[in-house]
């Protein structure tokens, strides 16, 4: 009984190694860089429109679908691995202004009383942060009409000081959302400012192209402005009255403007982290002359270089290394004030070098205390 086990077992044993086993492909990683092709469109569900446009929407929409069409591509990369695509963005009309429910200036206006901050839940202070704002909007208007504007005044707080500032905010498709609103000194820039800090009819012409000129040089929109994003700006107009108008502008990659966009191609990176592809993170940052001012007012390097570098925009090769690391760090501090742990931020300044002005990059970790030279 016991030979005819093992001769089973035998059996069953040579049987199994002749099945065919399932070939399983090793996982490694790869750079990729390359440009969708119809049949890359059409690997995402035939419920997803790129599937027989062959074109995105947005950047969002492509941050959205490219994932899904490099797991299909090729399933076995690992986590590491880079691809840089290239894709179609869709033509896309001029934004609409809103129609708003009311812009007469006395109706849409208000300025905050000490009664007002206590509105929000657990709030013990007579000023708000910017998210603090944007939280009891909702809470002061909680049947707000479609396209509603208000115009606040309120103490504002930011990093322990606070000052007086007014913002716009509209009821967009069923949510507050916070506009672009002048203040006195861009009026002033633009000369427009005085005792009304208005425009009137003379404008009209004209104002796209004063709006573009002041959201180009605002160092914080400059330094996060996206092709096809969107800026409601807020301003304040003359006719007979005064009212409060919004304008939407659509950045074309250059410019804000109010024109429509033709289609175009754009290129974004990826990497698979955890077994799925998603967008890189790394962050981009180009020093701005308000960076350059903001370190020249600084204790970094010698007064000779910043004052040299306050007036040139350009680092001489008589800093130090270290020196141009420190002045990094200062820019990122500012404009990173919450940033996010062990993800590239890239920053680009500008170096003199044998009479020329050099792009130059350096790229910086923060660690959870410090900012770290990679």
């Amino acid at each position: 009984m016991k030979k005819i086990y093992y001769l089973f077992a035998f059996v069953v044993v040579a049987f199994t190694a002749c099945q065919k086993q399932p070939s399983v492909k090793p996982t490694y990683t790869k750079a990729m860089t390359f440009t969708l092709a119809q049949s890359d469109y059409q690997l995402l569900p035939s419920s997803a429109y790129p599937h027989n446009a062959f074109t995105f929407d947005s950047l969002g929409d492509a941050n959205k679908y490219i994932p899904m069409i490099l797991n299909s591509k090729d399933p076995q990369l690992g986590d590491g691995s880079t691809a840089t695509i290239t894709f179609t963005l869709t033509a896309i009309a001029p934004p609409k202004a809103p129609k708003l429910a009311d812009s007469l200036s006395d109706s849409v206006s208000y300025t905050l009383t000490k009664s007002d901050y206590l509105l929000l839940p657990g709030n013990k202070f007579t000023d708000f942060s910017a998210a603090q704002i944007l939280s009891w909007v909702p809470i002061k208007y909680p049947n707000p009409a479609t396209n509603q504007l208000a115009l606040l005044t309120f103490t504002y707080y930011e990093n322990g000081v606070t000052s007086t500032a007014t913002q716009s905010f509209l009821n967009l498709n069923n949510a507050w959302k916070k506009l672009y609103t002048l203040t006195p000194a861009q009026y002033t820039a633009i000369g427009k400012g005085g005792t009304f800090n208005d425009f009137s009819s003379s404008d009209d012409a004209q104002l796209s192209s004063y709006f573009n000129t002041l959201l180009k040089a605002d160092a914080a929109v400059a330094s996060t402005a996206k092709l096809r994003d969107v800026q409601y700006v807020s301003y304040k107009y003359f006719n007979s009255k005064n009212y409060q108008r919004v304008m939407p502008l659509i950045y074309d990659g250059a410019n804000w403007t109010t024109k429509a966009l033709a289609s175009s191609t754009a290129t974004l990176g990826f990497v698979k982290s955890g077994g799925t592809w998603i967008k890189n993170p790394t962050v981009y940052y180009t020093l701005t002359k308000d960076d350059a001012t903001l370190i020249g007012n600084s204790t970094i390097g010698t007064d000779a270089q910043r004052t040299n570098l306050a007036k040139y925009g350009d680092f001489q090769t008589s800093w130090t290394a270290a020196d141009i690391q420190s002045a990094m760090i200062l820019v990122l501090t500012k404009h990173f004030p919450t940033p996010t742990l062990n993800i590239p931020y890239n920053i680009t300044y500008l170096a003199f070098v044998n009479s020329a002005d050099v792009p130059t990059t350096l790229t910086f970790k923060y660690n959870g205390t410090t900012w770290v030279k990679n």
